[in-house]
């Protein structure tokens, strides 16, 4: 099977749900919220996936400034497909769409800190996360 990466193509949203449900990713994003799942497919600017024909196998979804820094915010792949190098692919060509200067950040699911660091990421114990329901304190 050839797989054809393709860089900012479209993507359904329900193309999106399935294959976060098929990736296991599904457990840890809100694939019931319609309105939400669309949103993060919509806004993202820089989306690189996988592909047999016309069934989205894996995907790369970042926000990024293209100089300095890149949002890694999903990385899934079809459970099946997983270990062949897609993920691996998926990054990168993300990595290619950047500038020189622009790093890759992400914040990675608990069982996967030795993949990443298995192909050079660096650990950075400064992520913080505020989640929407709490207020900014003064």
């Amino acid at each position: 099977m050839a797989i054809d990466y393709r860089v900012n193509a479209p993507i359904t949203t329900d193309q999106f749900i399935e294959l976060f449900r098929e990736s296991g990713l599904g457990k840890r994003r809100p694939i019931d919220d319609l309105h939400c799942m669309e949103g993060m497919l919509k806004h993202a600017n820089l989306t690189v996936s996988a592909w047999d024909a016309e069934k989205l196998l894996g995907i790369a979804r970042s926000m990024t400034d293209f100089h300095y820094a890149c949002y890694l915010s999903d990385l899934a792949v079809h459970e099946k497909f997983q270990g062949t190098g897609i993920g691996r692919q998926l990054q990168i060509i993300t990595q290619a769409q950047l500038g020189p200067k622009c790093k890759l950040i992400l914040v990675a699911a608990p069982n996967a800190d030795s993949y990443y660091e298995h192909l050079g990421y660096q650990r950075n114990p400064r992520c913080w996360v505020l989640e929407r329901w709490r207020s900014i304190d003064a």
